[in-house]
């Protein structure tokens, strides 16, 4: 074995305390060796034979360490301040004499003793401090920096004190006489108050300051009892000098404080994980070449826009969409839109991230577009809940075989790449546009609302620019650049990133024909066959299969039954119905009698719908009014009719009521006819109670109906 001065040899004690020694010094003909305790405060150097150590080692007694934990001299010297340095320099100055010496004399017991003794007597200095900073000079690795003066380990640091009568710690500087002390010692049964009080006022959702948390613990959990003034108590606090003071509160939250528990009652779960949670990940791990994984998120854009067709008036603030490659910080995709972030938003972006981008870019003059070379789709995909969430997540998952991803509720942290781009966005671009947003704006300047002067497709245009810009010059400083990719001399933009991990991590995109990639970035549903039509949201559409397979017919006679459709909702005169494969599809139309629907989307649709229901509301108010007005007037007619009954009932019995019923039917129809009957040419007969009569005249009235009735009755039955 080779053996070297310095090297630390660890016994194995039979009471299972290990001995850890130091090879201090060897003779040159490796016979004799002098090592040193380094866990004995009072040790010194002892004797052995080199070939007993090498024994011990073969035999398993002792072991050679490959760790140093005692080595001091490897500290740097930026570390070491000056008056560790004064300290250090002294000490070397007493002691270079004996550690320098060529032979082993001051090993060695017989020698050691003299020598130090005219070290002391010469430097002044007593054989204790030299013997101290001998230990100290062996233990540490014979350096010069091993002098250095050990203030860690001085007064305690980190341990709790013994409480005693005796206040500790600094004395204050002003008290009210020279003989008070201020403050108490803090003990178990203090600290636990503190924990309490932290715990009851400081560590919630009311965001107090330590010092809020402070009082309040004071007054709930050191108080005297309590003073009643009125009808409120009180707390009687105890003298200051009796109180624990607001620095010893704080010293112990510190010392005892778990941050990440402490953090997490104070702010919540969500918000902890959004802001304070370490962060030592990166999304680039998350992707191993172009298309692995694209994020893709919304913001609202922070300017006003105006409408393209009138640009007096201002039509609000538009949504962006952005797809974002985390492999390559390539910005894959966009869309610009009013729609509200939506599923439409998020379609119409992943459209736009796996198509040419030739006709896109044409619209703003821009031919060149070699700079975005991106028309695919991913592996993967990472979202907010909510959009990709459901049906259409299921569908992208389904047909066109990416996965799909949602963070957690409140964690945009999770989508940190395209989050950032969002910022720089709003910072560099929108923030410097007329009609951007305000967001210090102070009472009484002008509104920026009133600034806009650029429509929707101004405002696309001048996006696109921003990432033509991003895709090729905008250097990532900060992107963990690999062991190959340093090879090659790859520099940190997200264009270069991109066409060097389509050489040499390619595998991950994907292309799919045009429509079947819009089919099924669309919305589905459901709709229902019916003897009427095919059924969607209440609108009736027809096709030419549903016709040719007679599909009427048999929901007429076996019932209605559903199918699967796709529908832009941006258009309302036509569906789409899936084929049973799922990758074609053959358009619906409205039905005549839907065809004032024609042109609307579906929020118009929805629109309308809803302002039938708020006008139902009113109608059936009306109608309900209505209704207790006819039968208010209904009733008094029936309660007249009962009451002139009631007057004119003559006693008859009820068999004679209505055994004459079909007799009584032909003299009311005769009385009907009489009355009733047209005669064209002459004038209305006035009723009698209508018409003038003179003083001569007397009124004879005809028979009243009762004594017609009696006049039918034969002979013997008035006896009856």
């Amino acid at each position: 074995m080779n053996w070297a001065v310095n090297q630390l040899i660890e016994w194995l004690g039979e009471n299972g305390d290990p001995l850890t020694e130091r090879l201090l010094w060897m003779d040159l003909s490796y016979t004799d060796v002098y090592l040193f305790n380094v866990r004995d405060p009072k040790a010194l150097p002892v004797w052995r034979r080199l070939k007993d150590l090498e024994s011990a080692v073969s035999q398993g007694i002792a072991r050679v360490l490959a760790e140093d934990p005692f080595l001091k001299g490897m500290r740097p010297d930026d570390l070491v301040t000056e008056s560790q340095r004064v300290q250090r320099d002294q000490a070397w100055q007493i002691i270079q004499p004996l550690v320098e010496m060529a032979d082993e004399a001051i090993y060695r017991p017989e020698t050691r003793g003299p020598l130090i003794a005219d070290i002391s007597v010469r430097g002044g200095v007593t054989k204790t401090t030299i013997y101290g900073y001998l230990r100290r000079y062996w233990r540490g690795g014979q350096t010069k920096n091993a002098l250095l003066p050990e203030y860690e380990r001085r007064g305690g640091r980190g341990k709790t004190k013994r409480v005693s009568d005796r206040k500790r710690g600094r004395p204050p500087r002003r008290t009210d006489t020279v003989t008070d002390e201020f403050g108490i010692n803090v003990d178990e049964g203090i600290r636990e108050k503190f924990r309490r009080g932290i715990r009851l006022f400081y560590e919630t959702r009311k965001a107090r300051t330590l010092k809020e948390a402070y009082q309040l613990m004071l007054e709930h959990l050191f108080h005297q009892g309590y003073d009643k003034r009125g009808d409120i108590l009180v707390p009687v606090l105890p003298p200051i000098t009796e109180l624990p003071s607001f620095g010893q509160f704080r010293y112990w939250y510190e010392k005892e404080r778990d941050w990440e528990t402490s953090q997490k009652r104070r702010l919540g779960e969500r918000r902890y994980a959004l802001s304070r949670r370490p962060i030592t990940g990166d999304s680039t791990q998350m992707a191993q070449g172009p298309g692995a994984l694209y994020q893709i998120d919304a913001t609202i854009a922070d300017v006003y826009l105006v409408s393209r067709w009138d640009r007096n008036r201002v039509i609000g603030r538009p949504v962006v969409y952005m797809v974002e490659d985390v492999f390559s910080r390539m910005i894959v995709g966009l869309s610009v839109s009013l729609e509200g972030p939506s599923w439409l938003g998020a379609m119409l972006a992943l459209e736009n991230a796996a198509s040419d981008k030739t006709g896109f870019c044409g619209r703003f003059g821009i031919e060149d577009v070699s700079w975005w070379p991106v028309q695919h789709l991913p592996d993967a995909i990472l979202a907010d809940r909510g959009e990709l969430e459901g049906y259409n997540a299921d569908q992208l998952v389904n047909a066109l075989a990416i996965r799909v991803a949602n963070t957690p509720p409140y964690r945009g942290d999770l989508k940190a790449i395209i989050e950032q781009n969002f910022r720089l966005m709003n910072l560099n671009l929108v923030g410097q546009l007329p009609g951007a947003v305000v967001k210090d704006r102070e009472r009484g300047e002008p509104d920026y609302r009133l600034d806009a002067v650029l429509t929707l497709d101004e405002f696309t245009h001048l996006l696109v620019l921003s990432v033509r810009d991003h895709n090729l010059y905008q250097r990532l400083e900060s992107y963990p650049m690999t062991e190959d990719m340093m090879g090659d001399n790859v520099e940190p933009y997200p264009w270069d990133l991109w066409q060097w991990g389509i050489t040499h991590r390619s595998g991950h995109l994907r292309s799919v024909p045009h429509d079947v990639l819009r089919l099924n970035l669309l919305p589905g549903a459901e709709a229902s066959v019916t003897p009427r039509g095919i059924q969607f949201r209440g609108v009736l559409y027809t096709t030419e299969r549903a016709i040719r397979e007679q599909w009427y017919e048999r929901a007429r006679a076996r019932g209605t039954f559903r199918v699967a459709i796709a529908f832009d909702p941006r258009v309302m005169d036509v569906i789409y119905l899936r084929d049973d494969n799922g990758m074609g599809i053959e358009p619906g139309t409205l039905l005549d009698r839907n065809q004032q629907f024609r042109g609307y989307s579906w929020w118009d649709y929805e629109a309308w719908k809803q302002a039938q229901a708020e006008r139902t509301v009113h109608r059936e108010t009306r109608e309900r009014q209505a209704q207790a007005e006819l039968h208010a007037e209904m009733a008094k007619v029936v309660q007249q009719a009962q009451t002139e009954t009631e007057q004119t009932r003559d006693g008859s019995s009820k068999r004679a009521r209505v055994k004459s019923i079909r007799a009584n039917r032909q003299i009311e129809r005769d009385e009907d006819r009489g009355t009733q009957g047209w005669r064209l040419g002459q004038e209305e007969a006035k009723s009698p109670s209508s018409a003038q009569l003179s003083d001569e005249e007397v009124y004879v009235p005809p028979p009243d109906r009762i004594t017609l009735l009696r006049r039918l009755k034969k002979p013997g039955e008035e006896s009856k």
